[in-house]
């Protein structure tokens, strides 16, 4: 305890590191009670009478978790960052397709520069498009909710949310320049930990009741959660080093190279996108269901059998499939040869991508499975007798995303102190962040 509180007195002496934390504290301030603001025309009451007796699951609780709430809240910021996630994800399609992107891609900081303006634009596009149905979802099929003309409803309503996206992504990017951590990441994890104490309080509200379980039952399920959580982060950290060494070159008086480095490859490379892709191709067919009139089967149990062992499956070919997309064997010994490095035991070139493929092919495959079960924990959970919402919590993208952007945080702050000559934030090492690896969705 006495150390915790020494480095919480050293953070505060870092002058820079101070006002970054300020500022980050203050745009996520800002960003909550923006999440409050309602709609203009919104009859309130009524909307949170049909917010009760309705039942949302599957996309739209993810929307809604992703959003802090704001979804079912009819907020200005209703739609979330959601419009800019999907559009980085676009644009990193299209970085893989599309010649003049991956032609951007290479030419560093103007051509970064040129894909986040792309991403800005393609944000408003998406959504422009999402606005009116969000409104014709959300809104006009219940009754008495809106107390204006409808059509001049849906007008300025549409305008609102654009501006409201375009300003979460501002917040986003000013946390990233001027506070500390990824600001798009850290806009996304406030919005899925502000449903944590209310989960926590229900959950033990229903475990006090007389076929709850108690208090035991209670601490049990923390214990639970704690180690899942732990999981997580071996999950977001674990890497397989493979052994580099580079040929000794005599520059003057000094010699460079001739020291053995690691080429990390992370058991887990696709990150949280493996989930999100599964997720929105589960959707689609209970949507087309729901639009004919139909059932939607087996894709309409969110908790079923079958449809998490279809979401598990699609989990682990999504995670193969992005892998391949973002590790390039070819390129990496490519580059490892032109640097004069190669792996002991391994010739240069063909040799090298073939064994660098044969790796992460080994430890895609128990990555993709341990991230396919953590995807389907919360449902695992709810058969156990835990209510839904702690059971999110649980497992799926919501955790990996808050183990994910924690560490990131505290990593950074721990650069800081480190380059500060202060002592880390852990006595027995560097925390081992994914700065190299930060959530792809908020790449741009």
């Amino acid at each position: 305890m006495k150390r915790f509180i020494e480095t919480l007195q050293n953070i505060w002496k870092i002058e820079e590191l101070k006002q970054r934390i300020l500022t980050t504290l203050g745009l996520i301030l800002i960003y909550r009670l923006g999440s409050y603001v309602v709609l203009p025309g919104i009859n309130t009451e009524v909307l949170t009478r049909a917010n009760e007796s309705a039942n949302d699951g599957g996309i739209i609780a993810l929307i809604n978790a992703f959003a802090g709430g704001a979804f079912s809240r009819a907020s200005i910021f209703g739609l979330g960052i959601m419009p800019y996630i999907t559009a980085s994800i676009i644009i990193q399609l299209l970085g893989m397709a599309v010649p003049y992107f991956q032609k951007l891609q290479k030419e560093g900081e103007s051509g970064r520069k040129k894909i986040n303006q792309y991403t800005r634009f393609l944000t408003v596009a998406v959504t422009a498009v999402q606005a009116p149905g969000y409104l014709a979802a959300q809104v006009y099929t219940k009754p008495g909710v809106v107390g204006i003309d409808p059509t001049w409803f849906g007008i300025q309503s549409t305008i609102i949310l654009v501006a409201g996206t375009m300003f979460i992504m501002w917040l986003g990017e000013r946390i990233t320049d001027k506070g500390i951590g990824n600001g798009i990441s850290l806009l996304i994890m406030i919005g899925i930990i502000s449903r944590l104490p209310f989960a926590i309080t229900s959950e033990f509200g229903s475990r006090l009741q007389s076929a709850g379980g108690g208090l035991i039952m209670f601490l049990l399920e923390i214990v639970f959660l704690m180690l899942v959580i732990v999981s997580c982060i071996l999950l977001v950290q674990g890497t397989r080093r493979i052994p580099v060494q580079y040929a000794k070159k005599i520059v003057g008086n000094k010699q460079i190279g001739g020291v053995r480095q690691y080429l990390p490859l992370k058991v887990n490379a696709a990150g949280v996108m493996p989930i999100i892709f599964a997720q929105a191709i589960m959707f689609i067919p209970s949507a087309v269901s729901s639009f004919s009139g139909g059932t939607g089967g087996v894709f309409s149990d969110r908790y079923g059998f079958w449809y998490n062992f279809i979401f598990a499956t699609l989990i682990i070919a999504f995670t193969y499939f992005y892998t391949a997309i973002m590790i390039n064997p070819n390129q990496l010994a490519d580059d490892m040869k032109r640097n004069g490095g190669f792996v002991p035991g391994v010739k240069p070139g063909k040799d090298t991508a073939s064994f660098i493929d044969q790796v992460m092919s080994r430890i895609t495959l128990p990555g993709s499975i341990f991230l396919a079960f953590v995807a389907i924990l919360p449902s695992i959970a709810i058969k156990l007798g835990i209510n839904s919402a702690f059971a999110d919590f649980f497992g799926g993208t919501s955790l990996l995303i808050l183990v994910g952007v924690v560490l990131d945080t505290l990593q950074q702050i721990e650069t800081f102190l480190l380059n500060r000559h202060y002592d880390g934030l852990m006595q027995t090492g560097r925390i081992k962040g994914r700065s190299t690896n930060a959530m792809e969705m908020q790449q741009a």
